[in-house]
């Protein structure tokens, strides 16, 4: 006879955020004891006497043995501490210039003129009144949770951060467009792609690396129409269109024009978007322009099925590995991260954050380094949440592992960005060429 368990409820006083640290915890302590059993197993091992070598004897063995061409597994190493080590294979140092030639892209944000062109074409009146206006009401909502709460409560964003969302919803509803394949300039009929075609000298001048050609489908047209892929944000205030690296481009320096901290992120897999440094939540929120996300970093993993490898972020303060933020459960969503080894990336990284830091007045510095150590606690925060979530899912017990509220978001719907999760067009046709590093404009 088959017995239906109700599942056991939980005791009473019972908190799962309770259960959560106590499994951060335990992961914690685990792990300081396996150094410390690696130390103590160092330091008891004895010494191995001296002894003469064979030089014919020693050639022997090492010719018996195989000679193997693959680097070293580094698996075995994950729980120890990493320490920056610096690029010596070719794999390692062609990743080492890519990173550094993506890491000069944000720099040019801080153009005077470009910023003031860019303050030219944003209606300010209009991104100023929607962001008061939601301010307002987050202030308003804040103080309704007080009454009720009997504690102080802050409004979930800033007004800073409103005025990037405002931005956003024009940047989006408004001022850019998508382009897949260009319409016909002459009778606005659909195009078919004939393939690349080098930039004309102006083209080049404006940042435009590559340009593909499309020809007119109708058969008394027959127009051809160049679509340059243009690096040079000044360019795309003027085009006014492109695909997912012309919009996470032209919006960064964007957002940068209305005051606001941005990072350019550069993902392995063909993709870019845009965060934002919150002031209120003192972290870096991700915004993606194309799709009209904001605080959504699980769209990609969870919400279109791709997965991940490199997720880098640059700004004008330096470079971060941020793939966790991403891709949280790396066996589910993160894809073989093989361009170097984990302390190679670190050594770039923190490399790139010297270059961008050392003019810097000594209190931004510092304030910088505690801004890192948050985040860093803060990603390590979404690989230790999805270990609870999976560990939670074998357990009657709801509520296990949930973090903060963008865990809980809906992945937004297909839109003109699902070039790149079908095809991988979102680059113009050349995401396979990984060993070419990309440009702006991408």
């Amino acid at each position: 006879m088959v017995v239906n368990r109700k599942p056991v409820p939980p005791p009473p006083g019972f908190s799962p955020n309770d259960l959560t640290k106590q499994f951060e915890q335990l992961m914690r302590t685990k792990r300081l004891n396996d150094l410390s059993e690696r130390c103590r197993s160092r330091a008891s091992s004895p010494t191995p006497p001296a002894q003469h070598i064979n030089p014919s004897r020693m050639s022997s063995q090492h010719s018996s043995r195989p000679v193997s061409e693959i680097p070293p597994s580094y698996s075995s190493l994950r729980n120890l501490p990493k320490v920056p080590s610096p690029p010596q294979d070719a794999s390692s140092l062609r990743f080492r210039n890519q990173l550094l030639t993506l890491s000069v892209g944000p720099t040019k944000y801080e153009n005077p003129g470009l910023l003031d062109e860019a303050l030219a074409v944003i209606p300010l009146d209009r991104i100023y009144r929607e962001a008061e206006e939601e301010s307002d009401l987050l202030r308003a909502q804040a103080a309704s949770m007080e009454d009720k709460l009997k504690r102080k409560v802050k409004p979930e964003w800033g007004y800073q951060d409103c005025v990037i969302r405002a931005l956003l919803k024009w940047f989006k509803r408004t001022f850019f467009t998508f382009v897949n394949n260009p319409p016909c300039p002459q009778c606005g009929s659909p195009t078919i792609a004939l393939g690349m075609t080098p930039p004309l000298p102006d083209e080049h001048a404006r940042g435009a690396a590559k340009v593909e050609l499309y020809r007119c489908s109708a058969s008394n047209c027959q127009t051809h129409e160049r679509f340059p892929r243009y690096g040079d944000v000044w360019a795309l205030l003027q085009s006014r269109r492109g695909r997912c690296g012309e919009w996470a481009n032209c919006f960064s320096m964007l957002c940068r024009a209305v005051g606001g901290r941005v990072r350019w992120v550069w993902n392995a897999e063909d993709r870019v978007w845009t965060e934002v440094y919150s002031e209120m939540q003192r972290r870096w929120i991700h915004v993606d322009a194309c799709e009209e996300a904001w605080d959504n970093p699980r769209l990609y993993t969870e919400g279109w099925g791709k997965k991940l490898s490199y997720c880098i972020a640059f700004s004008t303060e330096g470079a971060t590995d941020v793939t966790r933020r991403y891709a949280r459960n790396t066996p589910k969503h993160g894809a073989e991260r093989n361009r170097c080894p984990e302390e190679v990336l670190l050594w770039i990284t923190d490399e790139i954050k010297k270059l961008r830091r050392e003019n810097m007045p000594k209190e931004d510095r510092r304030r910088l380094a505690m801004e890192d150590q948050r985040e860093e606690k803060e990603l390590r925060g979404y690989v230790v949440s999805a270990l609870a979530a999976e560990f939670g899912r074998t357990l009657p017990i709801r509520g296990l592992g949930q973090g903060r509220g963008d865990e809980q978001k809906i992945p937004s719907q297909r839109s003109g960005a699902e070039v790149w999760r079908e095809a991988g067009r979102s680059n113009g046709g050349v995401g396979q060429e990984e060993e070419r590093p990309p440009r702006e404009g991408m």
